[in-house]
């Protein structure tokens, strides 16, 4: 990705969190998807299907947790992670809880937030972090 998209990161700070997530939401369905056909899953049912384990409210809630636990974050990273939680979306799923939803969305504000600002480096780190807890339980958290 070319960082002339990229915003300033002063700019990328007046945004709505939930624009955050807008953007962090597709970033990582992406990465995702991506990740799932290049590890051969290419069926289209079975797709669908392993992406959930990756993007689902419960999921990203799971990594928010191991994330946290582990530092991972910085602190410019939590305090978008905060702003995210915090947001006030007006609904919630009918699969999830409202602390699910809101660690969910408030993770994808993070990635929306580094991807708008153009730290791409920073954005792959956290989605192959992602990708391990995941891979590895991290989802049995919760």
């Amino acid at each position: 990705m070319n960082n002339e998209y990229s915003l300033r990161i002063a700019d990328v700070k007046q945004l709505n969190s939930l624009a955050l997530a807008y953007m962090g939401d597709a970033v990582l369905e992406q990465a995702i998807r991506e990740h799932l056909i290049r590890s051969g899953r290419v069926r289209p049912n079975t797709l669908h299907k392993e992406s959930t384990k990756y993007v689902s409210a419960k999921a990203q809630a799971s990594v928010v947790r191991v994330l946290l636990t582990e530092k991972f974050l910085t602190e410019e990273e939590e305090a978008v992670l905060r702003r995210g939680r915090n947001a006030k979306s007006g609904s919630v799923p009918k699969n999830t809880d409202v602390v699910t939803y809101k660690y969910s969305t408030a993770f994808e504000a993070v990635l929306g937030s580094l991807y708008l600002s153009g730290d791409f480096n920073r954005v792959r780190e956290i989605i192959e972090k992602t990708i391990t807890i995941i891979e590895t339980g991290g989802e049995s958290i919760l």
